[in-house]
């Protein structure tokens, strides 16, 4: 799949981007805080309905404004679909479908569909479980867009089971009288309901891992052929854990957590929290005999950072589709090796949409189209600007470039302008 138009409208620094896209590579470049992250970041959102930055969409919205708009043109299986998501302070996010009102924000999902590796990724490897969550549950959620909603509604399911054990911990502690029992009878209720969602994410995340993992594993060999082998396994966060390749059942699973819920409620109850379910899980990340956080090297854990994405990319070109490739601005933090790898994986790629601070740090076959990006204007004024420059040279056209313009400079900005 691949993107023809992209608009911006008071989303972050950009009160207003009109940018059309092709087939192929197109490049930001512009010096950091300038907003080119900010345009892969709302493609990204167009597709998980999350952002790979902020969990609010508070910081989307440029100040001032009470509604950010990110709308796209997207080739889709052969159909052209528009899509448009409106992100609003203080109400509920809308979005529309072929100009049509969407009932619900994921009859979006999968009309885009993207793969992003950006520095933040190293967080993968050596952050807290929440951040190899989101990477399961954003790839379910592309690829199974009902996922997105046993997510939404488990959430919600969360908060108001949170709010009872905290709100009534007195009352269930002394566990006697009407309002214990009311407030015990209502808890049961909740531990049904996160049971059956809760199931139905942790078997959700374990058949994807089934499928990523033997791509994760190849694709790092291929990185770091020296060192140890990679793994990833499912940890599920209950006393006397079933194997992971049970956990593929949603019966068995919800079966696990009732019991488990039965087990720590009086757990749950004294410190007034949610202790059991799916947003208690994780994925270990292994080399060798040693988890990666803690013992990995820092080229190791580019290394398995690089490959969770590159797996996820084969994960949907198994599925026979062709994601938007989202690099930001990761090739100036990479070594050689690690550089001509990723540019090697997304030279066959449908669309890919780079960005960088110096153009010479992306590699000449992934340059493509070139858009200059800049942050002008004073005060609470400032805002990004883009310019177009003309098709920068890849390896074929270089060539061709040396010969007929004698040393041209193919980087040089043109006067027409994509925005304002």
């Amino acid at each position: 799949m691949h993107l023809r138009h992209l608009r911006l409208l008071d989303f972050r620094s950009w009160p207003l981007l009109e940018l059309e896209l092709e087939p192929g590579v197109t490049t930001l470049v512009g010096r950091n805080g300038h907003g080119k992250t900010n345009v892969l970041e709302a493609v990204g959102v167009l597709a998980t309905l999350r952002s790979h930055r902020v969990a609010a969409e508070a910081p989307m919205i440029r100040t001032g404004a009470e509604t950010a708009m990110i709308a796209a043109l997207a080739h889709n299986a052969g159909r052209e679909l528009t899509v448009e998501l409106a992100l609003n302070s203080g109400r509920p996010n809308r979005a529309r479908l072929n100009t049509s009102p969407c009932r619900r924000l994921g009859d979006i999902l999968g009309v885009v569909q993207s793969v992003l590796f950006a520095p933040e990724d190293l967080a993968l490897v050596r952050g807290e479980p929440a951040e190899r969550r989101r990477l399961l549950d954003e790839l379910l959620v592309q690829r199974r867009p009902a996922h997105g909603g046993d997510l939404a509604e488990y959430s919600s399911v969360l908060r108001q089971r949170s709010a009872l054990l905290k709100s009534a911990s007195g009352v269930l502690r002394r566990g006697r009288g009407e309002e214990a029992e009311a407030a015990l009878d209502t808890l049961d209720v909740w531990d049904g309901r996160l049971a059956q969602l809760g199931a139905r994410i942790v078997a959700g995340r374990v058949l994807l891992l089934e499928e990523l993992r033997p791509l994760v594993v190849d694709a790092y060999r291929g990185l770091a052929p020296e060192s140890r082998p990679a793994d990833l396994a499912y940890r599920f966060r209950v006393g006397a854990a079933p194997e992971e390749s049970e956990l593929a059942d949603p019966e068995l699973v919800e079966a696990v957590l009732l019991a488990e819920l039965g087990r720590r409620r009086q757990d749950e109850i004294d410190r007034g929290m949610s202790l059991v379910g799916p947003h208690r899980d994780d994925v270990v990340l292994s080399l060798g005999d040693e988890p990666a956080k803690g013992f990995a090297s820092h080229g190791e854990t580019w290394s398995f950072a690089l490959a969770l994405r590159l797996g996820s990319l084969e994960l949907f070109r198994a599925d026979g589709i062709e994601p938007v490739l989202l690099l930001d601005d990761v090739f100036a933090e990479l070594d050689r090796h690690r550089r001509a790898a990723l540019a090697a994986a997304a030279t066959g790629v449908e669309q890919v949409l780079v960005t960088a601070a110096v153009g010479e740090d992306v590699p000449d076959g992934l340059r493509g189209v070139r858009h200059d990006v800049v942050m002008t204007g004073e005060g609470a004024g400032r805002h990004s600007d883009i310019t177009v420059s003309r098709r920068a040279a890849g390896r074929h056209d270089e060539v061709m470039d040396d010969d007929q313009n004698d040393g041209d400079d193919d980087t040089a900005p043109s006067t027409r302008e994509v925005h304002r």
